[in-house]
């Protein structure tokens, strides 16, 4: 049986939270004397007094989460943050539209990026704020930023949440004590974040831009101050800075957890899903690079800061963007369109498929090749030397199965709506794989997210929910054994 009053205990904990960040969101629009003040006060106030009515109904639970537990948690702690998370706007009136509300908050969450703001330059300091610190929230996680800061919250829930939340096949636990491990990897999160901003601030942003564009890059995100994204800037070093910020948060934080405070750097060189995403970084840019030279004319430096800034963002399913990409050959729309299925690496703040799934299918399409050969042969799949076991392969092809599965009927709704079938594909995917790039500035013809019919908005805050959470944790929720008793 669900334990229900230990659900409405963690979610009154987390809408506590939330009421505190609309509060400090609250306090930068008194900084900029702007008129959303109210708007975050209410919501701040309106957030915790229902945190309070939730922690009353679970005053007495007990801490035994279980499994299902956990999944329900997870997935109704994402959809309740972005109804609470989109009061702002809507009590403000500058997105009174419930549906292009509740899209906007989702899209921040699970670090989307997808917007159906045309011009976001007129909103107010507050409102940009809030919408860059759902994305940096939502980056590892939204349970898991709570465990790392009360980790008695579910009590010995706090590994079953994390399963439940964590992105990749794979859990690598570096520390007994999850809470422990949990505050490791927030350390490394929080410090790539203030590097990144005093390299933002350095190459010439404000300050406030600097804050914004250091969130939304960690987190690998994509929303922005301005309607160019990182083009308003002009900067080559700004462009490279984000490269490089992007390229890190796209890395496995236990990984770089163990490279920086560990000194132990062996231990990234010697993953396959590092090698693996670094190579795709190297050919999908050489690529781009000669494709730009040889048909649109591009110099040698432009090409290689441009191309490799969008091989990037798109791998990394950051989605910012620094040049027109609708404006290149077609072929790169396939090139960037399959980094956007990729992702980067697991155990980061990225979406995708993941290049250690990518990995884990090579290495079983190698085995069937082999045993075509030797029927007889024992052929085990190995990760970094470790045999992966056969319940994770069948997860993986289930894993794509379903991924596929969800982007062709996704897909054939927006078709049926009258979207045309480029940027059907391109939502449905850039959704499903949390990119969300501009498909005004991005991928074909000349189309607003704003402009999207109101069943398909709630349909892509949906594909961005299960692609954040990695589908099955969202899915396994409507099935009738989930409900079941026993």
């Amino acid at each position: 049986m669900l334990n229900f009053r230990l659900i409405y205990k963690a979610l009154g904990t987390l809408l506590f939270m939330l009421g505190i960040l609309l509060l400090g969101c609250a306090a930068v629009g008194l900084y900029y004397h702007e008129d959303d003040v109210m708007a975050f006060v209410i919501s701040a106030l309106f957030t915790a007094c229902c945190g309070f009515v939730l922690k009353y109904m679970g005053r007495d639970a007990d801490n035994n989460l279980s499994r299902r537990d956990a999944y329900l948690l997870v997935t109704v702690t994402w959809v309740v943050f972005s109804l609470f998370g989109m009061l702002p706007f809507i009590i403000s009136g500058y997105i009174p539209n419930v549906t292009n509300a509740f899209f906007e908050t989702m899209s921040g969450f699970t670090t989307t990026g997808a917007s159906i703001l045309d011009d976001v330059e007129w909103l107010p300091h507050a409102t940009l704020y809030w919408r860059t610190q759902t994305q940096w929230i939502g980056g590892l996680g939204i349970v898991f930023f709570t465990i790392a800061i009360l980790p008695s919250m579910v009590g010995s829930g706090n590994v079953k949440v994390f399963a439940a939340e964590a992105t990749g096949p794979i859990r690598t636990k570096m520390h007994p004590r999850l809470s422990t491990m949990a505050k490791w990897i927030w350390s490394v999160y929080l410090g790539l974040t203030v590097v990144c901003i005093a390299a933002f601030y350095l190459a010439g942003m404000s300050l406030f831009d600097s804050i914004n564009y250091a969130m939304t890059t960690t987190a690998t995100g994509g929303f922005a101050t301005h309607n160019d994204s990182t083009l308003f800037f002009q900067s080559p070093a700004i462009d490279y800075i984000s490269v490089l910020f992007q390229f890190l948060s796209g890395i496995n934080f236990m990984m770089l957890y163990a490279c920086i405070f560990k000194l132990r750097p062996g231990t990234l060189f010697k993953s396959s899903e590092f090698k693996l995403y670094v190579g795709i970084i190297l050919v999908a840019t050489a690529s781009i690079v000669w494709l730009l030279m040889h048909n649109n004319g591009y110099g040698l430096s432009r090409a290689m800061r441009v191309g490799l800034f969008q091989v990037v963002s798109f791998l990394t399913t950051t989605g910012l963007f620094n040049d027109d990409v609708a404006m290149w050959p077609h072929i790169t729309w396939v090139i960037l369109g399959a980094l956007m299925f990729v992702g980067a690496c697991s155990g980061s703040t990225t979406g995708g498929f993941k290049c250690i799934r990518i990995v884990m299918v090579f290495k079983v399409l190698r085995n069937e090749f082999h045993k075509l050969l030797h029927p007889n042969a024992v052929l085990p799949v190995k990760v970094n030397g470790l045999p992966v076991p056969r319940s994770q392969l069948s997860t993986l092809l289930a894993f794509f199965a379903i991924f596929v599965l969800m982007l062709i009927l996704a897909t054939t709704l927006m078709v049926v709506s009258g979207i045309d079938n480029t940027n059907a594909v391109a939502i449905a995917l850039s959704c499903l794989s949390n990119v969300g790039p501009s498909l005004t500035n991005n991928i074909g013809d000349v189309i607003s997210w704003g402009g999207l019919p109101d069943y398909v908005k709630w349909l892509t805050a949906f594909l961005m929910l299960v692609g954040r959470l990695e589908i099955m944790s969202v899915l396994v929720l409507f099935t009738r054994e989930f409900w079941r008793d026993n």
